[in-house]
């Protein structure tokens, strides 16, 4: 009976610890803007002859969230891609975007394509990006090397 004291305050006192757990928010920031259904394409000049074009593609919506990629084409190739939103409807998913997004850029950038490999463990946001990317390159009328393109289709993400 000497050990039933020490072992209920050791039990109150462990749930009062768990109770009192409060997560931190990511501490990577995820790019996000507000949703729009407006086109932007530009055309600026560059030192070369032929200009840099600009897309936003298409929002890819999922059940995580919105994902929208920019992308800017310059003298036939993809010279740089940014997320203008991604998904971050809670934190695992804005942690997940934010580890993904990297990934996902330096492929696109290596590759030349919107039809990269899917990061493991963030399927709803590749697959997002890659459809919102290829939505802008659509627009821009660009053509990978080896013709490889990027579902824009996003149903099964609903």
């Amino acid at each position: 009976m000497n050990r039933a004291p020490i072992v209920i305050g050791s039990t109150v006192f462990g749930t009062a610890a768990v109770l009192g757990f409060h997560a931190h928010p990511a501490a990577t920031p995820v790019a996000t803007a507000s949703t729009t259904s407006t086109t932007t394409t530009t055309t600026t000049p560059s030192s070369g002859s032929s200009g840099a074009n600009t897309a936003l593609g298409d929002p890819a919506n999922t059940r995580y969230g919105v994902a929208q990629v920019r992308v800017t084409v310059s003298g036939g190739k993809i010279a740089k891609v940014e997320a203008v939103q991604l998904q971050n409807s809670d934190p695992k998913s804005a942690a997940i975007s934010s580890y993904a997004e990297p990934i996902l850029q330096q492929n696109v950038l290596s590759r030349q394509t919107a039809a990269v490999d899917t990061v493991s463990g963030a399927t709803y946001t590749s697959l997002s990006y890659e459809a919102s990317l290829q939505a802008a390159l659509d627009k821009l009328g660009f053509k990978s090397a080896d013709g490889s393109t990027a579902s824009t289709d996003t149903s099964q993400l609903q």
